[in-house]
């Protein structure tokens, strides 16, 4: 092979999909293509040629090809395919910027290529717009993203508190369940397991002619039907049960039960040990020699796509386990809380999408304005909670975004003043401070107390002036693209083709999000639960909301990747370290993202940036 049949070689061999195929299939590929140093003057007769699919190695070009608006190209993109792949003739345009050597493959010698679903799949991405990427419900994990409605296989077997235990055992029987749940005005009050047959009744001869309400375990753990199995398995794990009962979001009424033999079924890998290790430790001591093993957990166990998927959620839960040990700790010593509370986390840990970096986002609600005594109370257990997570490597928050701090102690009515303030003047300054708190969830506490604060401000966070003044906001950060489509860097950085992912590209996905479901009414906090749970009247097509999903999970996969193989906790990824076909997604993705948040930007500003 001559030099520059080789240099020819290299480079289809290293550009996505291509490099895919075998030696023969790609030798017959070149043998029948092209090569071109494209200028005005050729490219004035592009079309003499017929279909062709054009690879551009260098130089930049404005091109119109069937697509809706004139793409900025330059090396490594494609153009030509659209009359390809839908096998019709369509003009093409091309608009030579810069001069420069551009590969030709003739229809003939493409079409049989598009039977290979890795280079179908890859045009196909191309001209729908969408991210080129195996499906990602073919991850090894994704199983665990599963809303739980979509487990649920049958009504939930239930019965009244009053109902005998003999009767209650029989409906068990007839229904061929393992555990019962008892209601009291279509609520969940309780719930009987076999287990409790056993050990409650059969084992103390008890009179089977009682109330059920006798042997029930009062006031179980539950969880709302808009949650993930994964959650499931979590609560599950950290509480040691086998039942969980599923209780719609809205109403409270019961949905149905997740049982551990659901999660065996679904299950392919057992990711939840490091959560039960946790929720065992009895002193700051365990806990921090266990929270410090997590780095190590991660790179062990997280070597495929799908692990990177749940790493996040993985994180998160273990993170919330800290806060709830923690808070037992400091009670079992100063006792239990003057009054009702809800600790509250912010930011990736809300979203459950917590990376080896991510630094502390929480604060206290509280039931009404403490005395001094109770205010005392409070700003120990926040000292003592935020420095013990500290201890077990989930770093203070440089920007005091901590309970710790007296400003984010707030009850319930001074937090809903506090929203009335940032809404009726949202600055640049405000909404990049309160940005930050409208992704949250209670880790710990009494969970109604977010509720209420969330219903009394929901109208204010659902005002348009709002919403346009968050779109805004969104355009103060630009995706890491040239005019030309080429990646721009990270100025100053030791790796110089490094881009912050974090920064550039998940921040607008997940402001994306947050906005739809602010206009939505949606309280969930995950940048994907609330792209799924959009509703029909949402102003995101659920293409596009598909579409960010998956964007969104390679965008994860390759943080997660870079942190664990590297040992570090930054987000500034090089673009070197990735294959050929990543690059594309990722260009494919920043394409994405861009178009989608100028597409919110004018829906809800009127396009005033």
């Amino acid at each position: 092979m001559s030099a520059i049949a080789k240099q020819v070689d290299d480079f289809i061999a290293s550009s996505a999909p291509f490099d895919t195929l075998s030696v023969d299939e790609r030798t017959a590929l070149i043998k029948n293509a092209e090569l071109l140093y494209l200028t005005n003057e050729l490219a004035s007769n592009i079309n003499e040629a017929g279909p062709r699919l054009y690879l551009i190695q260098s130089g930049q070009f404005s091109v119109l090809d069937g697509q809706d608006t004139i793409r900025h190209l330059s090396e490594g993109d494609y153009f030509g395919y659209p009359s390809i792949v839908e096998n019709r003739p369509i003009a093409l345009t091309v608009t030579v910027e810069s001069p420069g050597l551009v590969y030709c493959f003739n229809a003939k010698s493409v079409l049989p290529l598009l039977s290979k679903p890795a280079i179908g799949n890859f045009f196909k991405g191309l001209l729908n717009n969408a991210l080129q990427s195996t499906a990602m419900s073919d991850s090894n994990s994704m199983w665990l993203y599963k809303n739980l409605t979509e487990v649920i296989n049958k009504a939930p077997v239930s019965t009244e508190a009053q109902t005998t235990i003999s009767d209650a055992a029989s409906l068990m029987t007839k229904e061929k369940v393992s555990s019962l749940l008892i209601t009291q005005n279509n609520k969940v009050v309780g719930i009987v397991t076999d287990r409790d047959l056993r050990s409650r009744v059969v084992a103390k001869a008890l009179n089977t002619q009682q109330a059920v309400s006798h042997i029930m375990t009062a006031n179980p753990a539950q969880i709302n039907g808009n949650r993930t199995l994964f959650d499931a398995m979590a609560l599950m794990t950290e509480k040691n049960i086998h039942h969980l009962p599923i209780i719609d979001h809205v109403s409270n009424n019961p949905l149905g039960m997740v049982t551990a033999s659901d999660i065996i079924r679904h299950q392919r890998g057992n990711v939840l040990f490091i959560i039960g290790e946790l929720s065992k430790a009895e002193n700051l001591y365990e806990l921090t020699r266990l929270s410090w093993q997590l780095p190590h957990y991660f790179s062990v166990h997280a070597k495929r796509a799908g692990d990177f998927d749940i790493a996040g959620k993985i994180l998160s839960q273990a993170t919330d386990i800290m806060t709830r040990k923690l808070i037992g700790f400091f009670q079992q010593e100063h006792g239990k809380a003057p009054m009702m509370f809800a600790w509250l986390v912010y930011g990736s840990q809300a979203r459950e999408d917590q990376t080896m970096g991510s630094d502390q986002d929480n604060g206290l609600l509280l039931a009404s304005k403490p005395d001094e005594a109770q205010a005392q109370y409070f700003a120990s257990m926040a000292s003592y909670v935020c420095r013990g997570l500290a201890k077990c490597g989930i770093k203070l928050c440089n920007g005091n975004i901590m309970a710790s701090n007296d400003a984010l102690r707030l009850s319930v009515d001074d937090a809903v003043t506090e929203a009335q303030q940032w809404v009726k003047s949202p600055t640049k300054e405000a909404i990049m401070h309160f940005n930050i708190f409208l992704d949250v969830r209670c880790a710990a506490g009494d969970i109604s107390l977010l509720k209420l604060l969330q219903k009394r401000r929901a109208p204010l966070l659902q005002q348009k002036m709002f919403l346009a003044a968050l779109a805004r906001h969104s355009n103060d950060v630009a995706v890491p693209l040239s005019t030309f489509q080429r990646f721009t860097y990270e100025k100053h950085h030791p790796i110089k083709d490094s881009i912050d992912l974090k920064k550039r590209a998940v921040a607008l996905v997940n402001n994306i999000a947050r906005i739809y479901a602010l206009a939505d009414g949606l309280v969930i906090p995950g940048t994907l639960a609330r792209l799924e749970n959009l509703s029909e009247h949402s102003q995101l097509s659920r293409k596009d909301a598909d579409n960010l999903k998956d964007i969104w999970l390679f965008l994860n996969r390759i943080r997660w990747r870079h942190q664990l193989e590297n040992k570090v906790t930054d987000n500034r990824v090089s673009v070197s370290s990735l294959s050929s076909i990543e690059k594309h997604q990722l260009k494919a993705a920043f394409k994405a993202i861009e178009r989608t948040n100028q597409a919110m930007i004018m829906k809800f500003s009127g396009g005033v940036a």
